[in-house]
């Protein structure tokens, strides 16, 4: 039976470590941990933002969490190096598994549309320069409503879009807080256990469906 998906887009689709070759020409061999603190503590700021009530949107957190991030490690950034920093963050490439999984499941009549932190105007560049937006019915964005994941309230606000009861959608995310938060509220959902040491939280809430890619996603979900 057809069912309606929304996909989470950063760490899911595409991977945002990959920014770490961007980073290199400034921050020679501090490339690495500076990537993976920069999207550490941009999903903290998003979870901090949203509990306290403080929501300022995701562009806004990403050139924070770089500020922060290059500061810990001594990196010095102009304002030149960040603009062009988040200018090349609308350019990180699909997983390889993600176009011929979407396009799969796509065959098989799902809805898809994609459920992210991200602004939908910024998603949408970023999906676009992907070639992931053609496979899609639709960008759903929290900024929608001013708060961000695993706050309740935006899994609902994905259900509303879709027009489906919470236990009708499903969310498909490689992030656990992401994959909890939408079990939580009521949905299905599965989880991309994009690395091999990857560790599910034990929370003793489980995603309905674990897969390794998109391609078996679909070979699951159908």
């Amino acid at each position: 039976m057809p069912q309606a998906i929304g996909f989470d887009i950063y760490g899911t689709l595409v991977d945002p470590l990959e920014m770490n070759e961007h980073l290199r020409p400034l921050a020679a061999d501090k490339a690495d941990r500076l990537s993976e603190l920069w999207r550490q503590k941009q999903i903290e700021y998003t979870f901090r933002k949203a509990l306290m009530r403080r929501y300022e949107n995701f562009g806004i957190c990403t050139r924070q969490a770089l500020e922060f991030a290059a500061a810990s490690l001594g990196v010095e950034l102009s304002e030149e190096d960040k603009n062009s920093l988040l200018e090349e963050y609308q350019n990180l490439r699909p997983f390889p598994d993600v176009l011929p999984g979407l396009e799969r499941l796509r065959a098989q009549d799902h809805t898809l549309v994609t459920f992210s932190n991200g602004v939908e105007a910024a998603a949408r560049v970023l999906l676009e320069r992907a070639g992931i937006l053609p496979h899609l019915s639709g960008v759903i964005s929290v900024d929608d409503v001013e708060s961000f994941k695993p706050d309740p309230v935006v899994y609902a606000y994905l259900a509303r879009r879709l027009d489906r009861p919470a236990e009708e959608v499903w969310l498909v995310s490689s992030n656990p807080f992401d994959v909890i938060g939408a079990k939580s509220a009521g949905l299905k959902a599965a989880w991309v256990k994009r690395r091999p040491d990857a560790v599910f939280d034990p929370w003793g809430i489980e995603p309905d469906v674990t897969v390794n890619n998109l391609e078996e996603l679909a070979e699951r979900i159908s």
